[in-house]
């Protein structure tokens, strides 16, 4: 148990488009599903996608792509009901991308998975912890997906983490609780510390909305991050999707995930 005696605030993190550039894998996937069962009809741009996201309740990317594939056929003038296309066959088409044909164990991954760039090095962690700031992950990735990218590529021992199949998908708060009353318990933590937490999404701002409703007794603080795909954008793009977050809830609103040190968490507290 590593002692936190001084920690002023928990941070909790996302971790698609805030830990690794997602935007030639998961969205890359997405785009591929929509495009292979709408039979090459419509390929979704990333403004696209993060249009569809910035409504709030399509973060999980596999009911991403099947509301994206509806909405082409109710363009053509079918109900959904009409449309011929399983859940089980969008998930297993889009993980036939993102992991590669090989779905057993990630070491035999193949697929967009092992491209993803990283935003953020395990030194970054580390002065967390000499900072006296606990950490932990709440992610709509799937457990295996998250612990890939989190012990196997930047080398953290066992992190706390709470992944897609553990608790309901954001913005419902309750995955965010489990990693905080973790952390609490695991270092001892005063059980009115504030929380921060940094994610990408309008759906990650919302879920500190419907934290503070829940758990008043604590400060939830949302820590909006620009995703790479929209820094690279840049300009009149990148100002909106920032307002889109900070519209949704966020305290303030990072280029890189890396800005926010132990000196901006103890402002925003």
């Amino acid at each position: 148990m590593t002692a936190f005696p001084h920690t002023t605030a928990i941070l909790v993190f996302d971790i698609d488009g805030v830990l690794r550039d997602v935007g030639n894998s998961y969205r890359r996937a997405l785009a591929d599903t929509v495009e292979q069962f709408t039979q090459g009809g419509y390929r979704p741009t990333p403004e696209d996608i993060d249009t569809l996201k910035g409504e709030g309740i399509w973060n999980n990317d596999w009911e991403g792509s099947q509301e994206l594939i509806l909405r082409y056929f109710e363009g053509q003038g079918q109900s959904r009901d009409q449309v011929p296309i399983t859940y089980d066959e969008i998930v297993a088409f889009f993980q036939s991308r993102y992991r590669g044909p090989n779905q057993g164990e990630n070491d035999q991954w193949t697929g967009y998975i092992t491209q993803e760039p990283l935003l953020v090095g395990k030194d970054y962690f580390d002065q967390l912890t000499a900072d006296g700031v606990p950490w932990g992950f709440f992610s709509g990735a799937t457990r295996g997906s998250a612990r890939y990218v989190l012990e196997r590529r930047l080398g953290l021992t066992s992190p706390v983490l709470i992944a897609m199949e553990d608790a309901p998908g954001k913005p419902d708060p309750i995955g965010l609780f489990e990693v905080v009353d973790h952390l609490t318990k695991q270092h001892q933590l005063s059980p009115d510390l504030p929380v921060l937490y940094a994610g990408d999404t309008v759906a990650d701002m919302q879920t500190l909305g419907y934290a503070e409703t829940q758990r008043p007794q604590r400060r939830w603080i949302g820590v909006g991050v620009l995703p790479p795909h929209v820094t690279a954008i840049g300009g009149d793009y990148a100002q909106s999707y920032r307002d889109s977050l900070t519209k949704a809830g966020a305290a303030v609103v990072v280029d890189a995930i890396t800005q926010l040190t132990a000196q901006t968490i103890q402002s925003l507290r």
